[in-house]
């Protein structure tokens, strides 16, 4: 079987990646959603093993020690990580995966997996940026400035990546995103048997 592609998207808040990775699970039936662990409680609707696992802080800090995460960290009081067995599950599977990392995030992925193709999903302009964010009407001007001083420096990393897809439409950044993981498919196919295999290290 067809062993899936890796990618991960970096993008700051306000950037619309939330949105683009639906419209692109919508068009492309081979990308495949890994399951990620949270030591949050479930909120209503979320089933465990579904949207996410629902793991004690004990038992998440258990499997840290014993290296069973590709990456995790503490967001607002709450662990979030991605499994290294739900990742191969996934890959395993044939199903090509886009990991959601920040910067810090990709750069330790790539270390672990070289040959991930890492794409950072840009705005139009920190102007535009700016007025998604406020068009939110969640975010207080003290939040607004610390997502854009956040993004200043995001941005400042693009060059690191891969690939650079701005988000001004996203009929027209999905359409760009479909040519480069088709892209990376095609790069696939014509590379050695058992080549994509040895491309993940361990640490």
């Amino acid at each position: 079987m067809r062993r899936g592609n890796l990618y991960v998207m970096s993008a700051p808040s306000g950037a619309g990646k939330n949105a683009l990775l639906a419209e692109l699970r919508r068009r492309e039936p081979l990308l495949a959603s890994t399951v990620s662990v949270t030591t949050r409680p479930p909120r209503q609707g979320e089933r465990d093993g579904v949207d996410y696992h629902f793991w004690d802080r004990a038992g998440f800090e258990r499997r840290v020690a014993e290296g069973c995460f590709l990456e995790w960290a503490e967001v607002h009081g709450n662990l979030y990580g991605t499994l290294k067995s739900e990742l191969d599950r996934c890959l395993d599977n044939g199903g090509d995966v886009i990991l959601e990392l920040d910067v810090q995030g990709m750069r330790s992925l790539k270390r672990l997996h070289p040959g991930a193709v890492s794409i950072f999903l840009a705005p139009p302009s920190l102007e535009e940026l700016e007025r998604r964010l406020r068009g939110r009407g969640t975010n207080d001007e003290a939040d607004i400035a610390l997502r854009l001083r956040n993004a200043r420096l995001e941005m400042a990393a693009m060059g690191e990546f891969d690939h650079v897809v701005v988000n001004d439409t996203i009929d027209r950044a999905a359409a760009e995103m479909i040519k480069i993981l088709a892209a990376r498919r095609n790069e696939a196919r014509t590379q050695p048997c058992g080549k994509q295999e040895t491309e993940h290290q361990e640490p």
